[in-house]
């Protein structure tokens, strides 16, 4: 399993799925929502009580593993061009300004 770490930690939107890989589940198993976490003493045990729960700790797991795969490859790695990127990829359109999305 080959993926270019180096590259995915240095891209924000890869970060933010990773972040709601992990709560999304968490909330949704607790019935909760981003109101309900009003100190981090709140987060802290609901982590706790998360990591106590097999389900939930399957669930992350799951949601963390679809973050990471790049579902345009073949298996679980990135293709041979992506491991060669030093930075984030940009689009670049015929005439070689970059793409907006």
């Amino acid at each position: 399993m080959k993926i270019n770490w180096a590259v995915r930690f240095q891209n924000p939107l890869w970060w933010a799925q990773i972040a709601c890989a992990v709560l999304l589940p968490i909330l949704a198993y607790f019935g909760l929502s981003w109101e309900d976490m009003t100190s981090w003493a709140a987060l802290g045990a609901l982590f706790v009580r998360a990591v106590q729960n097999p389900v939930v700790v399957v669930s992350v797991l799951v949601s963390v593993f679809n973050a990471v795969v790049d579902p345009t490859t073949a298996g679980v790695g990135d293709s041979r061009l992506a491991m060669t990127y030093a930075a984030p990829h940009r689009d670049r359109r015929t005439d070689g300004r970059e793409a907006r999305s």
